[in-house]
């Protein structure tokens, strides 16, 4: 065999054995063979309303830790074997479980009221006795600030912010100067110092992590938030990565708005609350259900399609994310029925822990660290029960052309658009600092602001037409970025944050025994 001959016999050997290395993002042509195949087996052949029928009503709420979320992690996991995948749970340690007990709010001052109100998550109760007092606002933003109120708020319930703007989609369309507002108050509340320098805004960041602990060491009853929502519907969050030393109630708008009014009448209300909460704060045992269908050509490569399937426990879990973690499912039997046979591996990952801080995710990614050069994507639906529009490009302008093409298949279905948004809070993020190109689809709203982490997030509030595309659109993305002909090009990398507590501040933690 001549020297050209050997060249050109070792090259195709490396040609097949090797995985492809990274290419430039033009040089992706994107092959959409089977994607007519895959639109079909999830507009025609569907289960996606079934599935997430089963898991709200029948599973029910699937709070992080809780019973229903391992039953939950077990019956995906049929679910993805009876369609043909090869699957598994995946271990990974959580902080403390959080159980809510029994709960009642009522107003005593000036006149009696029932409060439509819910225990924050991963607060403390009060042993399940009622606790009365009265209700003061305070400003807590700053250090100063919160001694100038620090003697007001014993044997209070302490309101730290005003309300928030709530806009009346009954009344007079919002004006300019409106939506200037709302958009100043939400960064004056939220985003406070970041124009600061990075010192200020760590100081100022290490203060609020220890104002709930300054409140219960000045002898607050309890911490009292504005849900944020209309027509009485409540709002949650909580972490074990937070646990607050005292309780943490929500109310809705409604009730913390009457609240803010009667101070400026000059009267004060009093509230009686009581609460029978269990928290835990031994590391537990939690699970990821993983799937996949592996690669005929370039198995250890990898194509992730993920939602989150733990929830909040008001509602159901309906649209965050029962909706996006049964389009996941939905997207894994159209690929596998559909007879299709993907050249890289499509891994389908349903995360816990996402609702306290995407702990499940993070900890996926770290597990899996050494692997990350080998995930083509990440592409994840967590935006509620809304159709697919198009893809958030999450900084990667190089990458529009290549999503333009990948959704060229599903265009008819309404997926015309390719931005370069930026998304937050969901599961793909846990990836990006690896390098690992993660995104979240946009979706229609469909209400979600309403519906997500509220006693409103059920069944009832899915549509099945949406989430029938959705799915066809998660299968087709899916299938091609596991044909390309190469490796999509990495991302930015930068140092991933560890799951930990909250810091708070030492002196703080140095306490005498309080009342839980």
């Amino acid at each position: 065999m001549g020297r050209s001959s050997v060249v050109a016999a070792v090259a195709a050997w490396a040609a097949l054995s090797a995985h492809p290395a990274p290419a430039a993002a033009q040089d992706l042509v994107v092959d959409t063979t089977g994607a007519a195949a895959l639109v079909d087996q999830a507009l025609s052949h569907s289960a996606v309303m079934q599935n997430l029928q089963y898991l709200t009503d029948v599973i029910g709420p699937r709070l992080t830790g809780s019973p229903a979320a391992r039953r939950a992690n077990e019956w995906t996991l049929e679910r993805f074997k009876a369609y043909g995948l090869d699957g598994h749970l995946e271990p990974w340690q959580f902080g403390g479980t959080w159980t809510r007990g029994a709960f009642r709010a009522r107003l005593t001052a000036p006149r009696p009221h029932e409060v439509t109100a819910a225990s924050w998550a991963w607060a403390p109760g009060t042993g399940g006795a009622t606790v009365t007092g009265p209700v003061v606002r305070i400003d807590a933003s700053t250090p100063d600030s919160l001694a100038a109120h620090r003697r007001r708020v014993k044997g209070a319930w302490v309101m730290t912010r005003v309300p928030s703007l709530v806009w009346n989609n009954d009344g007079p369309p919002m004006t300019g100067a409106d939506s200037a507002r709302r958009r100043e108050f939400i960064r004056t509340v939220f985003t406070p110092f970041r124009d600061a320098d990075s010192a200020t805004r760590a100081r100022m960041q290490q203060f609020a992590n220890d104002v709930p602990y300054l409140l219960h060491r000045a002898g607050a009853l309890g911490i009292v938030v504005d849900a944020g929502k209309e027509h009485a519907l409540l709002n949650m969050s909580g972490s074990p990565n937070r646990i607050l030393p005292l309780p943490q109630v929500v109310v809705a708008h409604e009730d913390f708005a009457l609240f803010d009014r009667l101070f400026a009448a000059g009267t004060t209300p009093r509230l009686a609350v009581s609460i029978a909460n269990t928290l835990t704060r031994d590391s537990v045992t939690q699970w990821n259900t993983v799937a996949e269908i592996r690669g005929g050509e370039y198995p250890g490569e990898v194509v992730i399609v993920g939602a989150h399937l733990d929830s909040w426990d008001l509602g159901t879990g309906a649209t965050d994310n029962g909706t996006g973690a049964m389009c996941t499912l939905e997207a894994a039997r159209a690929i596998a029925q559909a007879g299709l046979k993907p050249k890289r591996t499509i891994r389908f990952v349903l995360f816990t822990g996402e609702e306290q801080g995407l702990i499940g995710s993070r900890k996926y990614a770290e597990a899996h660290a050494a692997e990350m050069d080998s995930i083509q994507a990440v592409i994840v639906l967590d935006n509620g029960t809304g159709a697919i529009t198009g893809q958030a490009l999450q900084g990667r302008g190089d990458l529009e052309a290549l999503w333009r093409a990948v959704l060229a298949p599903v265009a008819a279905l309404g997926v015309d658009s390719v931005v370069n948004r930026t998304k937050g809070g969901t599961d793909h993020l846990s990836f990006l600092p690896y390098g690992v190109p993660g995104f979240n689809f946009n979706q229609l709203e469909r209400g979600y602001n309403h519906t997500h982490h509220s006693q409103s997030d059920t069944y009832d509030m899915a549509i099945a037409a949406d989430l029938m595309q959705a799915s066809a659109v998660m299968a087709v993305s899916a299938f091609e970025l596991a044909n390309l002909p190469g490796m999509i090009p990495r991302g930015e990398r930068s140092t991933p944050t560890p799951v930990q507590a909250v810091k708070v501040s030492d002196s703080l933690l140095v306490t005498g025994k309080g009342r839980n």
